[in-house]
């Protein structure tokens, strides 16, 4: 089930395909209020609303 979370800051685009890194705020379930960076593809701004399919966090993703 799909969990929504609002765009708190776009840190800028990587790569040439238009795909944005953001920090996002879950709005509900059981991670309410943990703050998710993810990368999303398309226009984004802050104050957005993504639906995360999964808002637990892969360990070895290396990133910063």
């Amino acid at each position: 089930m799909p969990i929504p979370a609002e765009v708190v800051q776009v840190s800028g685009k990587i790569g040439i395909k238009g795909v944005s890194r953001v920090k996002a705020r879950v709005l509900e379930g059981r991670e309410k209020g943990k703050i998710l960076t993810r990368n999303v593809s398309g226009p984004i701004k802050k104050g957005d609303i993504l639906m995360i399919k999964e808002t637990t966090i892969d360990q070895d993703a290396g990133f910063r």
